[in-house]
């Protein structure tokens, strides 16, 4: 699978993606063309070679001929989306960014999205901008899209259309919420709201560069010279090999040997209902040869305290072990199969080398049976009949 990742050291603008795009070796004419298909007039798109800070990039520039051109609403732009030739997946892809962005505005100037008008991000370049992101990856073949930490200027102001806004500007802030931010001491504008609601869409996963073999390195140029780094965005494109998904969980354990065994079944809803991945008892010897039991709860890192809390307060334990594991998984979407029975939700797991999995979900199945007199066996031969 080919793969994306982002180093946004400098932070990100849509020309600064598209320019290191086309530095990588995305193809000009090709972009022309997928561009065309908007059925916008008007402008021109033009690469050139540049320095910063003694890094060679490429600078993507969107030439407009009209510089009055008119602010446009979120229906304008979304009629020009719909109209266009586009195929239907970039058509949503692009209408959804341009959603976020709007409902990102709409928060920060308490408006409505239906009543907002777009400044900046209103005009052509804009458009062409996000929509030529959405065409590069298609263009591209990218599977996936990781990202670093985005950095990001501060204590200084910037001049737009709306009026005078603080850096970062508070509809890029906005989409990068809960994102990787890092501040980089620069008194500049590094995320544009454009930038943000690129990353805000098309990223994957921010974390550190995956494994890959690397393919094609880009630098995408800023507008401005910075002394302080090369103003860059640097893309690298790379190959992964099909794997299992990879991340980490924290452990948590406690030895029980003096509770009554029908409060369990309190204590282990509790800890569902707090967030726990997965919580279980295994029968175990202790001191003196005493039988207990091993309580072991799976969770993520912020759950830890809260969880903790619960083995505390609804068990006689007074220790807990807590540790991080990593932890190999099958990627799992859930559907729904409609059955002569009714409705059923299938979970579907996959992975490499043809790793395939589905199993009906049981609460679904027991329903129906409950209510129409069958045996789960039967419903469960129904949805082996189906094709998912």
């Amino acid at each position: 699978m080919r793969v994306l990742y982002l180093d946004c050291y400098s932070g990100i603008s849509g020309d600064m993606f598209l320019g290191a795009l086309i530095d990588a070796g995305l193809d000009l004419v090709l972009l022309r063309r997928e561009l065309s298909l908007l059925g916008l007039k008007g402008y021109a798109i033009k690469a050139r070679r540049v320095r910063r800070g003694g890094i060679s990039a490429t600078k993507f520039d969107v030439e407009i001929k009209d510089r009055r051109d008119k602010r446009r609403s979120l229906k304008n732009i979304l009629d020009i989306i719909r109209r266009s030739r586009l195929d239907k997946a970039a058509k949503d892809k692009i209408s959804g960014i341009f959603r976020s962005l709007a409902q990102a505005e709409g928060r920060v100037h308490g408006r409505k999205t239906r009543d907002l008008h777009f400044h900046e991000v209103g005009d052509i370049d804009s458009i062409v901008d996000i929509s030529g992101a959405v065409a590069a990856l298609k263009i591209l073949n990218i599977g996936k899209v990781y990202s670093s930490a985005v950095s990001v200027g501060g204590q200084t102001t910037i001049a737009t259309k709306g009026g005078i806004l603080p850096i970062p500007a508070p509809a890029a802030l906005t989409l990068l919420e809960n994102k990787p931010l890092v501040h980089s001491g620069i008194k500049s504008e590094l995320v544009t709201p454009t930038g943000a609601a690129i990353l805000n869409s098309v990223v994957d996963r921010f974390e550190e560069l995956p494994p890959m073999r690397l393919k094609r390195i880009g630098y995408g140029a800023g507008t401005y010279e910075f002394k302080e780094r090369p103003n860059c965005l640097r893309v690298m494109i790379g190959e992964t090999k099909e794997a299992f998904l990879h991340d980490s969980i924290f452990v948590l354990e406690a030895n029980i040997d003096d509770m009554n065994p029908v409060d369990y079944e309190y204590l282990i809803n509790r800890l569902f209902d707090k967030g726990a991945l997965d919580a279980y008892l295994v029968p175990v010897q202790m001191k003196k040869t005493r039988p207990g039991v091993l309580l072991t709860v799976l969770a993520k890192k912020d759950d830890l305290d809260k969880l903790s809390r619960v083995i505390f307060r609804e068990s006689t334990t007074i220790g807990v072990r807590y540790y991080e594991a990593g932890r190999s998984k099958l990627e799992r979407v859930t559907r729904r199969a409609r059955t002569k029975y009714g409705d059923v939700r299938i979970k579907v797991s996959s992975g490499p080398g043809g790793i395939r999995k589905v199993v009906p979900e049981y609460e679904d199945c027991k329903r129906i049976a409950d209510k129409r007199k069958i045996p789960l066996d039967r419903i469960r031969k129904e949805i082996d009949k189906l094709s998912i």
